[in-house]
Parts: structure tokens; C-alpha cells; sequence
């Protein structure tokens, strides 16, 4: 249909029937166009002085009507809906504010209000999670103890992370040293890292905590097995506890590493084992990778077992996969 673009950038139907006639017909005036769009001159006025207050039309002082360029005209239009949207996002995400106001007056209630909500399924944990994100203004805190997010959780998670942290959502995570290990894993954490989140590692974590706005907090509701749900509290005196928990281990965190640091650890190889490495990443049998440098199978094989151990990894695949993920090779 002819409105169906530029609708969703903000102008009417009236508004892009004129836009496009301007187009096709240039320095035309704006006499008896009503008559070919069969809609009444008031209507044809105000679609004109907002086409032109919008810069998609330019008059001249002899009365002649210029439609701007296309290029320029979706973009001033996209920048001035986005704006809109955003204005209006703010709006939304501020109405918690409402909450206390509402409740005022809502006047005694027969029953109060459960201090703690249990979560059973999984999607609805997961559900829950995404709308606590979404609506986020301040701060989101969490430490999870994961070994490896699967590229499902990477996707799913990615467009929510961004949302926050371009909306000035403070970002703060914990997590499994293990879990640099894993290069899908380090690449995700590292890509967050560089849009403003603040991740730090551990060698041992256990505690399961996101608290959203220092008021709302969701823990599993049996630590050892977190197949049997999660609760969800705004209790004070338990979201207080939960953030002391937080920070304490948060204290003794440390840093992610940084990427250029990682690769400066590709010193602790020597020359021969930085060639080796090249082969065993590129050469499909020792023979042919030994017989590359010219050293024995034996002495091929002892250099990749160095290499295996300072890159921490339990296999030659594994050893590749961290070695460019670090910059090594």
C-alpha cells in the first residue's frame, strides 16, 4: 500500500500522498491540489505547513513547491520518530513512580501483599527475567556461576544487554573464571565489557543472585537445584541482605582480563613453540607438522603438550579455538 512506509516514520496518508506528488511533479504550486487528492483544502494547508515545517517541502517566494531529496527526507523523519520513541520509552520506564501513588489509593487491602513470589517454570523465570531487564532505569547486579553460554543464550541475551547499557543501565556480573575458557563465552563477556558493563571473575562461585534497581531481587529457590524455580522479593529487609552478599563478593572479585593482556602471555612460548603451534593449527598430522620444522614426531608432540598446558586446555581443538580467540595465531 502507498502509506504503509512513510506511516511508520510519522506522516499521514494526506501528508505522503502530497510528499510524493511534490516529488514527481517539482516546483509545482499547491493550487487546486486538493482537487487531485480528493480531500478538502484545509486538510491539503495543514498537510503542507507541517510537510514544511517538517523540511520535506521548500517554497519559494513565488509560491512554487520543492520536495527535498529522499535520502535526506526518511532520514530527518527516522531521527525525529526515534526521538519520539525514546521520549516516550522514558516515560514508561518511569512509571514504577506510579506504584506508590496507586497504592495510596487503593485504601486497606484484605489481604497483604506476598513479601516473596515463588517462580516454578522455567519460562516463566525466564519471562520474568526479560520484563525485570526491560523495565531496569538504574542498575542490574548478578553473579551466576556458568561455565559456558550456548549460542542460543548468547542471542537471546545480547539485543536485552545492549538496550540497557545504551539506556545508561549500570551493568555490574560475576562470573567462573571457567567460563573465559570457552571462547563463545570470553567473546560475549568481553564484547559487553567493551560497551560499558563491569564484569569481574572468580575461582569459586556458587551464590546465584540479579537484583534490578537495588529494590527487586531473584534467587533460586534451592541453591543446590535450580530445577525447582526461583523467588522474587522487593522485601527491604531481604533485598538489603541480598546486596550486602553481593558486594562483599563482588569486593573480592577480580577484573575481567583484559584481551591485549591475554595476548602478552603468548611470551611464555618459545620461539619453537610459537611455530609449533602455527603447524598444529594449520598441519593435519604431527608427522607432517614435525617434518615442517624439522624436529622429531616426539619432540612435535612434547612442544604441544607445553602449549596445551599454558593455554589451559584439555585439547588440540580446544588449544586453537583459544589461541585465535587470544590473538595468538
Amino acid at each position: 500500500m502507498a502509506g504503509t512506509g512513510m506511516s511508520t516514520l510519522g506522516l499521514d496518508p494526506v501528508e505522503e500522498r502530497l510528499y510524493r506528488h511534490f516529488l514527481r511533479n517539482p516546483k509545482a504550486t499547491d493550487e487546486n491540489v486538493h482537487l487531485l487528492l480528493h480531500t478538502s483544502p484545509a486538510a491539503v494547508r495543514a498537510a503542507l505547513d507541517r510537510l514544511i515545517e517538517l523540511g520535506l517541502l521548500h517554497q519559494s517566494d513565488a509560491g512554487a513547491l520543492t520536495a527535498s531529496d529522499p535520502g535526506l527526507a526518511v532520514d530527518r523523519l527516522s531521527r525525529l520518530r526515534l526521538l519520539s520513541l525514546h521520549e516516550e520509552l522514558q516515560q514508561v520506564t518511569q512509571s514504577r513512580r506510579l506504584i506508590d501513588e496507586l497504592r495510596r489509593e487503593q485504601g486497606p487491602r484484605s489481604h497483604p501483599a506476598q513479601d516473596v513470589e515463588q517462580l516454578e517454570a522455567l519460562e516463566e523465570i525466564r519471562t520474568r527475567i526479560d520484563d525485570l531487564a526491560f523495565f531496569a532505569r538504574h542498575e542490574i547486579l548478578s553473579a551466576e556461576p556458568y561455565t559456558e553460554l550456548t549460542p542460543e543464550n548468547i542471542a537471546h541475551a545480547r539485543p536485552l544487554d545492549a538496550r540497557c547499557l545504551q539506556r545508561g543501565v549500570r551493568m555490574r556480573s560475576m562470573i567462573l573464571r571457567q567460563a573465559l575458557s570457552h571462547p563463545p563465552t570470553a567473546g560475549y563477556l568481553h564484547e559487553l565489557a567493551a560497551q560499558g558493563a563491569e564484569i569481574r571473575v572468580l575461582d569459586d562461585l556458587s551464590e546465584r543472585i540479579l537484583v534490578y534497581d537495588r529494590e527487586t531481587v531473584l534467587v533460586p529457590a534451592d541453591p543446590t537445584d535450580t530445577s525447582r524455580g526461583a523467588l522474587l522479593t522487593r522485601q527491604p529487609g531481604l533485598v538489603a541482605n541480598a546486596l550486602a552478599l553481593f558486594e562483599k563478593i563482588w569486593n573480592e572479585a577480580s577484573d575481567l582480563p583484559d584481551p591485549a593482556a591475554q595476548s602478552d602471555a603468548a611470551h611464555r612460548l618459545s620461539a619453537v613453540e610459537q611455530l609449533v603451534l602455527a603447524e598444529m593449527c594449520q598441519a593435519g598430522k604431527d608427522d607432517i607438522g614435525a617434518r615442517n620444522l624439522g624436529i622429531s614426531v616426539r619432540t612435535y608432540r612434547r612442544h604441544i603438550a607445553e602449549i596445551l598446558r599454558v593455554l589451559g586446555a584439555g585439547g588440540r581443538a580446544q588449544a586453537a579455538l583459544l589461541a585465535r580467540e587470544r590473538g595468538w595465531i
